[in-house]
Order: structure tokens, then sequence, then C-alpha cells
């Protein structure tokens, strides 16, 4: 049963038909989005976008294969094609079968296309590679199919791709968001599986919906609940366990990455619950880049604090390794919590309501632009006279999450230390605590 509020499209296909160019074309990104944590590679399993005025998630099952690339036999990568088509079928309004043209029809196509027929879900067919006209021409080969009209598109070039999605856009449900249970805050809980979340969830509703136990991953869908808390209303979204795609294997893990990505994006901030007898591991380091790509609003919880005493171990030295190991998200606050005796509750979501606020702060636009042409006077950018980094002023674009534009001469002169001096003084002025910050330079002439 779908249970999602926005419309959800994946792509599927076999490897090296493109898919994930299709994803980037679709969303509009052409550059991979690489963290500098060790083994956390941040490109994107799921995103909101939109097309032609219809908001919905896309999502590029392709990223949710299994990182074993080393497939021995056809068997091996047929059955990793049907896995991913799985994850598709379960949860997905429309599905974008991607095949290639310059190999025409495989058998690996047929049998994927015959379970697509099946399941009876909304597809469309795009034919990639269909960068010549006699390429184009030959793609009638693939009504055989039996998935209704191909469309020839080259992703590279971004041919065909209009076409393709007012396909896609035409076949959406209607967008159920404003259905959606109202609440003050949208509150989702990540983290690696088996730190303790579904036992959160039900250390603050106070009942068993979620199934707990110590197999990693027992939780496997998206359960919302509501609470009040000083006032406001706040939907919980919990999420299956994410694990790092290396770990992942074939069938309800995939799906379970995916809900958790979608619980992600319906979300204005995430606890993200980290163990406290492991603390802030490399997968602890993956879920939160999830998080951050997201500019979601984030709050690190410490689960099973009660154990504290068997590793000796003190806040002060327990926040200091985590913020040792995760240096990324230095302005995410840090709290203490035991799900199973209920302790530091209260602490943990007066902190949230507190990072809710900073997430949709709007600054008053005098005070900005004062602040950072300030810091710009005290601090100037390096440069040479003739060629130098020129900073005329800043706008708040957006807030939930916080975004700005700085114009300046040349974008491609800003350099990654300055960027940061200026997001230290953003945070240093106005706070933004466990708030991730979108900050755009804008060169003249450039859109």
């Amino acid at each position: 049963m779908k249970n999602h509020t926005i419309p959800l499209v994946a792509i599927v296909g076999r490897p090296n038909v493109g898919k994930s160019t299709i994803f980037n074309r679709i969303i509009g990104d052409r550059q991979a989005i690489v963290s500098d944590i060790a083994g956390t590679t941040r490109d994107r399993l799921i995103t909101q976008t939109e097309w032609a005025n219809k908001t919905f998630l896309l999502v590029d099952t392709g990223g949710l294969e299994s990182a074993n690339t080393n497939l021995s036999t056809a068997y091996e990568i047929l059955d990793k094609v049907k896995s991913q088509v799985d994850v598709a079928i379960s949860d997905a309004d429309v599905i974008i079968f991607s095949t290639d043209a310059t190999t025409g029809i495989t058998p690996d196509d047929v049998e994927v296309a015959q379970k697509l027929r099946v399941a009876g879900n909304q597809v469309v067919l795009a034919v990639n590679k269909a960068d010549n006209f006699q390429r184009e021409a030959d793609t009638s080969e693939f009504y055989k199919l039996g998935l209704g009209d191909p469309i020839p598109i080259s992703a590279y070039h971004n041919h065909g791709i209009d076409d393709l999605m007012m396909s896609v856009v035409e076949r959406l449900p209607r967008n159920d968001l404003d259905n959606e249970l109202q609440s003050d805050v949208r509150l989702s809980i990540i983290g690696r599986a088996n730190v303790g979340k579904s036992q959160l969830l039900n250390a603050l509703t106070g009942d068993n919906r979620s199934i707990v136990s110590d197999i990693p991953g027992t939780t496997r869908d998206a359960i919302d609940s509501s609470i009040s808390y000083k006032d406001k209303s706040i939907l919980l979204i919990d999420t299956a366990g994410i694990r790092r795609r290396g770990r992942i294997e074939p069938g309800v893990e995939n799906y379970s990455v995916m809900r958790s990505m979608r619980a992600l994006e319906r979300s204005e901030v995430s606890l993200l619950v980290i163990d406290a007898t492991e603390l802030a591991t490399g997968q602890d380091s993956h879920v939160a880049s999830y998080v951050l790509q997201a500019y979601r609003g984030i709050v690190i919880v410490v689960n099973k604090w009660d154990l504290s005493k068997n590793l000796g171990i003190s806040k002060d030295n327990a926040k200091k390794i985590i913020r040792e190991r995760m240096k990324f998200i230095h302005f995410a606050p840090i709290q203490f919590t035991s799900a199973l005796n209920k302790t530091g509750l209260d602490s943990m979501l007066n902190t949230v309501l507190r990072v809710h606020l900073q997430w949709n702060e709007t600054l008053p636009r005098y005070d900005l632009r004062r602040t950072i042409l300030n810091a710009v006077a005290d601090h100037p950018p390096a440069s040479n006279p003739r060629h130098g980094l020129k900073l005329y002023g800043v706008t708040q674009d957006s807030c939930g999450p916080p975004g700005f534009t700085f114009y300046v001469n040349r974008s491609d002169l800003v350099h990654f230390s300055y960027r940061r001096y200026l997001e230290n003084i953003l945070r240093k002025t106005y706070g933004f605590e466990g708030t991730p910050l979108k900050m755009r330079f804008k060169g003249r002439g450039e859109h």
C-alpha cells in the first residue's frame, strides 16, 4: 500500500543504460556532490524536484544497488536489476524504465518488462542514447516490450527529456501533501540499524506500534505518529535503519533505504540517533551526510546512555569524540537519552523546537547586509588587485532551510575557506543551531 503524500517517480533499468544521467538531467544537477568525510559519497538516492509545476520525489534506484561491482555472472546482474525493479514496484507511482538504443532489446529488458506489466504500475518507457537519427528511428523495436510508446532520449545531450517528463507528469496522481496530518514540526528519526530509533519513538508516543528487536533493521516501514509538546504538535516520522550502500542487500533493505530517504525529505528536523556504545561510527557519518544534503535541521541523539556507567565515559568526553569524528556537522546540538528508561526526552524535544525555529529564521535584510559587508571589510578575500574577488551584497532567499545569495564579481573566485568564513560569521551572529545553510555565490551575468 502506498502511504506517501508526494508522488514518487522511480528510474529502473539494467546497468549502464544511463539511469543516473537521466536522474541528474531531470533535477538539473550536473555535478556529483562529494563529501570530504572518509567513506561517504553524498550522491542522492532520492530528491524532491519539480517539473511543469508538479512536485514529486525522484528516485535513482541505481543508487540503491549493492556496491559489489564485481558481478561475475549474467544471472547476478539480472538478479540485481530485478531487485531494483521490486523496490520501484513496491512504492512508486510512476516508473521510468530506461533502456539502451545502442544495444536494442536484451533478454534482461524482456524479463524486467514482464515484471512491470504484471505489476500494473504506470510505466514510461525511455530509450536512452538515441543520439542520432538512425538510433532514434530504431527505437520502434521497443514496442515489442508491450509497455506503450517508447520515448527516444539522449540524457547526455539533453534530447527528448521534455517529452519524457511530460509523459511522466501526466501520469502523476494528485499531490496529497495538503491532506497530510497538520503539525507545527515534522520530525524524522534517522539512524543506522539497531541504534534504538523505534524504541525512542515508542518512548515518545507511549505505545509499541513499531516492532523492536535486537535484529538490525527489524523496523521496515516509516510509521507516522503525532505528539503534543509545549502546545506544539510534532509529527514523528519513524524510519527503517539506513545502511551504507556497500552493506545493503537486495530486496527489503533496498526498500527500507528508499522509505527512509523519503521520510527524511518529508521532515523539517531530523533526530540523528547514534549508539552510546559505538560513538560516531563511519555509518553514522554516512547517515548524517544524507541529512546535511537534504538541508534538514539536525539534532544528534546519543541513545542508550543508561549504559554509560558501564562504559566509563562522561558526557563531555562523549561530545568531544563526536565533535572530532563529525566535524562536518559541528553546528548540530548533542542530546543524551535512554529510550529504555525514558530519560533525556524533555531536553531533546526542547532542542528540537529551538532548532526548528532557527531552521525557519528570516533575518532583517538591512542587518544581514551590514553584518556581511562588515565581515568582508574586517577580513577581505585574499586576491590580487586586477582579478580579485569582490563581494557587493547578500540577500536571504529562503527559510526552512535558510538560503543566502552572495553577489560577487565572479563566483569561480570564491575559495572554500572564504565561504566557510562567511558561514561562520552567519552562525556567530545569528546562531542557526542545528541548521545547514544554503549558500550561493552569484557572479555578474550569471543566472
